[in-house]
């Protein structure tokens, strides 16, 4: 089995949001992936970095987050966005569509639900007071190419 991977640590603010999303597209794109199963891929992405900004910590003082992208045999994507704030108390409230802590935030509520969407699995392990960490894995499929 081979295996490729790249590591981020980042404060957990929004501003490293697109740069997190970045970073992990440009590593993935080495794949023959389509572009289809990629902005797939950036969406969860996202919606999971949002999750950890968002929710893990009251303050954004001592926040980090740190984000793992592997690439096993060409062919499977894992990505896990781990952070060590309070922690998911009821995960599976936590994950039904439109469920959300912050009712006051816009477009709250379907983070979850669009990753798994996007992705072939999330699982969300979270402990409270130590923090969460969120898998998302893609089978992708090979990029035909027709050369005559």
């Amino acid at each position: 089995m081979s295996e490729n991977y790249i590591k981020i640590e980042s404060k957990s603010s929004i501003d490293n949001i697109a740069p997190i999303r970045i970073c992990v597209a440009t590593f993935l794109s080495s794949l023959n992936i389509h572009i289809d199963e990629l902005m797939d891929v950036k969406t969860a992405l996202s919606e999971a970095v949002t999750n950890a900004v968002d929710h893990a910590y009251d303050e954004e003082s001592d926040s980090k987050i740190i984000v793992e992208a592997k690439i096993r045999d060409d062919e499977k994507i894992i990505i896990t966005v781990k952070d060590f704030g309070k922690g998911i108390e009821d995960i599976p409230l936590a994950m039904t569509p439109m469920y959300t802590s912050k009712p006051e935030n816009e477009h709250a509520g379907m983070g979850f639900t669009i990753m798994e969407s996007f992705m072939d699995e999330v699982i969300v392990d979270s402990v409270i007071k130590n923090g969460t960490t969120i898998t998302l894995t893609k089978d992708i499929r090979k990029k035909s190419t027709n050369k005559v």
